[in-house]
C-alpha cells in the first residue's frame, strides 16, 4: 500500500506551493502532517484499486477547483513540464553584464551574447591532454544511442513522483548525498548540529541512525570512497569523522585558526588526505590518520572559503569564497602540498556556493567542465582550458539565489544521448532540470513541492532517485518516471 500514499502526496505536493504563499512554515507543516496521514492509513486502509482511483480523481478535481491548475503537471507530456526562461533570462542576465573574469591576474569584461554562451577565450592543447583519459563516444556510435534508450533528456530525467519525506531534522538541511555507487543510502546535514543516513530503497524508508556530536549548524559533509567513513565539517569549528557502520564518532580535528568551517571534500585518489575551508579564508590539506595538517597544505583565498571541488585525478583543487572569487591550486598527491595558481572573479561580491567538477558529460560536452553556484541568481558551467586550473565560462543557466547557501549537481551517468543534465536548487522552492547541451529553453524539468528555500540536490548512482533538501528541514526522495521497477 506504499505506493498509495505516495500517489496521493506526490498529488498534493504539486500544489504545496500555491498553499498559503505568505506563510511558507504552515505549508511545510501541512505536506508533513499529510504524509504522516497518509502512512497511517496505508497500514490499515483501503485495498480496493478501484476506490483509491476515484479517491485520486475526486481529490485532483477538488485541488484543481480551489487552486487551479498547477504549472507542471504530471499528466501532461514532458513538452508541457518545460517552460519558457526567456524573460527569466533576459533579467538574470543583465546583471552579467558586468561579469569579471580574471585570468592569469587579468580582468576582462564580457558581454552577455543570445543563448546564454560566452565567446572563447582560449583554445590551447587540454583537449589533447584531457581527450587522453576519457574514451568519448562519437555522433554516429550506435551503441551509444541503443544506451540512451532513444529517449530525450526531458524524457529521460522527468522525475514526477515522490517516493518518500523525511523530516527528522529540526533546522535546515544544509545537504544530502546519496553514497557513493550506492543506490539506497542517503546522508543529510543540518543545522541543528546533526547528521542523518536514511534507507531509502528497498520501501519503506527509514532513517537508519542520527550523527550528533557538533555543537553548532553542520554546514557540509562527504562520504569515502569507500563508504565506510563520513567527513563534516561544522560552525563549531570542528571537522569530525564518523564510523558509518557503527553510527559513532572516530575523531574530532579542531580549526588550527579556531574558525568556522564552512566546506569539506576527500582527495580522490587518497582518502588518507582531506581538504577543508575555513571563515577566516584558509583552505587545509589534513590526514585523516594523524589529524594534522600537512606541511605545505595551506592556502588562504580572499574571503571565507564556502565551496570545494578536486578534479577526478586530485591534482588540482578549486576554492570558492564569498567576495565571488574562484581559486585553483595544484596539489602534490604524495605530500597534500598546496601550489595557488589561478584566481577567476565570477561577481564581485557576490559568494561562490557550490562547485562540482566533471572530466566529461556527454558527447556536446567533452572538456572538463565545473559547475558553479553563486548568489547572482545564475548557475555557471565553466570549462576547463589549463592544466592548473584556468576556467572559462560557457553558458549561465537562471536559478532564484541571492543569500542563500544554493548547491547544484552534475548527473552521474556519463551521457551518451544527445545533451546532458545537470539539476539546482533554487530560492524559489523549486528544484531544477537544465539541459547543458541546449541554447534555447534549456530547463527541461521543475520539479515543486518543497516549502522554502531548496538548498541541495542529489542523485543516486543509479538515476532512479533524487534527493532534495529545503531550508526548513524537509528531505524529499522523488523517484524517476520509468525507473519504479527499481525501486
Amino acid at each position: 500500500m506504499a505506493a498509495v500514499w505516495q500517489q496521493a502526496l506526490a498529488l498534493d505536493a504539486k500544489y504545496n506551493a500555491y498553499r498559503t504563499p505568505n506563510n511558507p512554515q504552515f505549508r511545510t507543516l501541512y505536506i508533513r502532517r499529510r504524509s504522516q496521514l497518509l502512512r497511517e492509513n496505508a497500514k490499515s486502509g483501503q485495498r480496493d484499486p478501484a476506490v483509491r482511483k476515484e479517491y485520486l480523481h475526486q481529490r485532483a478535481q477538488l485541488l484543481t477547483s480551489r487552486y487551479g491548475s498547477p504549472a507542471f503537471s504530471d499528466q501532461g507530456s514532458i513538452r508541457s513540464r518545460s517552460f519558457s526562461i526567456r524573460s527569466i533570462s533576459r533579467n538574470t542576465m543583465e546583471s552579467f553584464d558586468n561579469l569579471v573574469i580574471g585570468v592569469d591576474g587579468k580582468k576582462h569584461h564580457r558581454r552577455h551574447q543570445s543563448g546564454g554562451s560566452f565567446k572563447h577565450m582560449y583554445e590551447g592543447p587540454m583537449k589533447r591532454v584531457y581527450d587522453s583519459i576519457e574514451v568519448v563516444p562519437t555522433r554516429e556510435a550506435e551503441a551509444s544511442r541503443a544506451m540512451a534508450g532513444g529517449k530525450t533528456v526531458s524524457e529521460n530525467y522527468a522525475f514526477t513522483g515522490m517516493h518518500h519525506i523525511f523530516d527528522q531534522h529540526k533546522e535546515s538541511v544544509t545537504s544530502v548525498k546519496f553514497a557513493n555507487d550506492d543506490k539506497s543510502r542517503v546522508a543529510c546535514s543540518s543545522l541543528d548540529g546533526s547528521l542523518s543516513i536514511c534507507q531509502v530503497i528497498p520501501p519503506p524508508a527509514t532513517v537508519i541512525c542520527m550523527l550528533n556530536g557538533h555543537s553548532a549548524g553542520v554546514t557540509d559533509f562527504v562520504w569515502s570512497l569507500s563508504n565506510d567513513v563520513i567527513l563534516s565539517v561544522s560552525l563549531d569549528g570542528t571537522a569530525r569523522l564518523w564510523d558509518v557502520a557503527a553510527g559513532k564518532c572516530m575523531r574530532v580535528i579542531n580549526d588550527s585558526m579556531g574558525a568556522e568551517l564552512h566546506c569539506c571534500v576527500f582527495q580522490p585518489l587518497n582518502n588518507n588526505m582531506f581538504v577543508t575551508g575555513n571563515g577566516k579564508g584558509q583552505v587545509q590539506m589534513m590526514n585523516v590518520s594523524t589529524g594534522k595538517g600537512n606541511k605545505g597544505g595551506s592556502s588562504k583565498v580572499t574571503g571565507k572559503a564556502m565551496a570545494l571541488a578536486f578534479d577526478t585525478t586530485g591534482r588540482i583543487l578549486w576554492a570558492g569564497d564569498d567576495k565571488g572569487s574562484i581559486f585553483s591550486f595544484t596539489v602534490d598527491v604524495a605530500t597534500g602540498k598546496l601550489t595557488k595558481t589561478r584566481r577567476i572573479t565570477v561577481s564581485d561580491g557576490n559568494a561562490i556556493t557550490s562547485i562540482s567538477s566533471r572530466s566529461w558529460i556527454s558527447r556536446e560536452a567533452r572538456d572538463p567542465s565545473l559547475l558553479v553556484n553563486s548568489c547572482i541568481s545564475a548557475m555557471c558551467l565553466f570549462k576547463v582550458v589549463t592544466e592548473d586550473g584556468g576556467l572559462q565560462l560557457k553558458k549561465t543557466f537562471p536559478v532564484k539565489q541571492k543569500k542563500c547557501h544554493i548547491r547544484s549537481a552534475f548527473c552521474p551517468l556519463m551521457s551518451f544521448r544527445q545533451g546532458a543534465c545537470v539539476v539546482s536548487g533554487s530560492e524559489d522552492m523549486c528544484v531544477y532540470f537544465f539541459d547543458v547541451g541546449k541554447d534555447n529553453k534549456p530547463c527541461v524539468n521543475k520539479l515543486l513541492g518543497h516549502s522554502a528555500p531548496v538548498l541541495d540536490v542529489c542523485f543516486n548512482c543509479d538515476e532512479s532517485l533524487l534527493a532534495s533538501c529545503d531550508e526548513l528541514g524537509m528531505v524529499i526522495i522523488w523517484k524517476r518516471e520509468g525507473k519504479q521497477g527499481m525501486l
